[in-house]
């Protein structure tokens, strides 16, 4: 066809910049890892004991940052595509505080709160001058927490009922649920599923995605054999880990976002990486199936085993299928402006107890959070905003490298496929309501403002070298 033509293939050499480049450059902005670290060191802080009476406190700084970098924060970056259909949402679910129903105006308000520092990252990471070093530096953050916790998560089944954080509260008070989060080992020990980094049995399930995904970005886009090594052993961990984690949902999720990486390579024509990807994953799939094998066969057989027991939609629907149906033929029709706020979820259990409530309200995915929260103009929105997000990163990672940041598409398409695999993740769990939710827009965002930052770079030293000829 006259309008495909071979695109650039990811990792080309660099230019070199031509001289003044470096000297005018700035050094990247820092506040990106910075609000990455700080998110996960409050992570952290909530599996200590000493920190028990501070855990709403731990868990409000986190989306509190973001809140208050989106405030303090200044610049003249351009707008992200996704943010009007964003800012829109928000607007929307601003309104829904003084629906009728809402729950209470502070639980209201927090809920509408927790929205907008979730999608925060969307407007203020555009206004840094963020390049490829600090994706780099982000992925490199991200990688080495989630692959510990993955790590950890795996460890926690070898050695049952060691190294185990304190069980959530909140999933400790519903006991007869809490008995459908352990597996048996192969010694016939009961143990919770990985709980990793985490206090929730099977979170270390996003960590071992996390480790996957990003331990994939690294091996295909490094050459010396420790950071090879390093990045295989992780996505190893992290697929055991996701075995053993039992939460089919993030194993779904994981295998969409893989295949979305190996498309692309495909339609780049990058035909050695789509080798390397295709031997590594089915590696990586063996290997971490054997090893999870090893440790509690026959729970996660029998559980694996149920992903391809019926057609694919008789399974969804059975698992997560009838609360997306309930949620569009049920919710919807009687709320399609929305129910109010403060019914469901963290901010109705810390400030909506013991509120008079008219509704019955059960949420347990995205969508039906959305037609709760807002009805068919929140979830509409919404959508358009996530779908304008992936169309971003689509474009750069279709297009040739910029000169000097040789492997900005990769990492754009690593992104891609997390984004992907996060809205597919949204008919099986209220996403962005949570802290993967809002990584997401950071990712997205982050990526965005590189490659405006890489394409300004490359006009520039077009520019001196047009100066220098002339």
């Amino acid at each position: 066809m006259s309008h495909v033509r071979p695109v650039p293939a990811f990792g080309a050499p660099a230019a070199a910049a031509p001289p003044g480049i470096a000297a005018r450059a700035r050094r990247p902005d820092f506040w990106v890892p910075a609000f990455v670290v700080f998110e996960l060191a409050c992570a952290v802080l909530l599996l200590f004991p000493d920190f028990g009476t501070s855990r709403l406190v731990l868990r409000i700084a986190t989306f509190g940052a973001s809140l208050a970098l989106l405030v303090l924060l200044r610049g003249r970056g351009g707008r992200h595509p996704a943010a009007i259909a964003g800012g829109l949402a928000l607007i929307v679910v601003a309104v829904q505080i003084f629906h009728p129903d809402t729950t209470n105006y502070l639980a209201g308000t927090a809920q509408a709160v927790l929205y907008i520092a979730v999608m925060a990252p969307l407007f203020w990471v555009p206004r840094l001058d963020v390049d490829l070093r600090v994706i780099r530096r982000v992925a490199l953050i991200l990688w080495a927490f989630h692959t510990v916790s993955a790590a950890l998560g795996v460890l926690q089944v070898y050695f049952p009922g060691q190294l185990q954080p304190h069980l959530s509260s909140i999933i400790a008070s519903r006991r007869g649920y809490v008995e459908t989060l352990m597996i048996t080992t192969n010694t016939g020990v009961r143990t919770f599923r990985p709980m990793g980094l985490t206090d929730i049995p099977g979170g270390a399930a996003i960590s071992g995605l996390y480790a996957i995904l990003f331990g994939t970005g690294f091996f295909l886009t490094r050459r010396r054999v420790g950071m090879l090594a390093l990045s295989a052993l992780s996505m190893v961990l992290g697929m055991t880990c996701l075995y053993l984690s039992q939460v089919r949902a993030v194993l779904v999720m994981t295998g969409i976002a893989v295949m979305v990486i190996g498309g692309i390579l495909v339609w780049r024509r990058d035909v050695a990486r789509v080798g390397t990807l295709a031997l590594v994953v089915v590696s990586v799939a063996v290997i971490g199936y054997t090893a999870a094998m090893s440790l509690a066969g026959p729970s996660v057989a029998k559980r694996v085993a149920t992903l391809t027991a019926n057609r694919p939609g008789a399974v969804y629907y059975n698992e997560r299928g009838h609360f997306f149906y309930d949620a569009i033929a049920k919710t919807l029709p009687e709320s399609p402006f929305g129910m109010g706020l403060g019914h469901w979820g963290m901010m109705a259990t810390y400030f909506g107890q013991g509120a008079p409530s008219t509704r019955d309200v059960w949420v347990e995915i995205q969508w039906a959070g959305w037609i709760v929260d807002g009805g068919a103009p929140l979830a509409l929105l919404y959508c358009a905003a996530l779908l304008a997000a992936l169309w971003a990163m689509w474009k750069v990672a279709r297009a040739p490298a910029p000169e000097g940041s040789p492997d900005l598409p990769f990492w754009a398409t690593v992104v891609l496929a997390y984004g992907i695999g996060a809205f597919a993740l949204t008919f099986s769990y209220p996403i962005f309501l949570s802290q993967p939710g809002m990584e997401f827009w950071l990712l997205n965002a982050a990526l965005f403002a590189a490659a405006r930052h890489a394409r300004r770079e490359a006009r520039a030293r077009a520019a001196l070298r047009a100066q220098a000829a002339s």
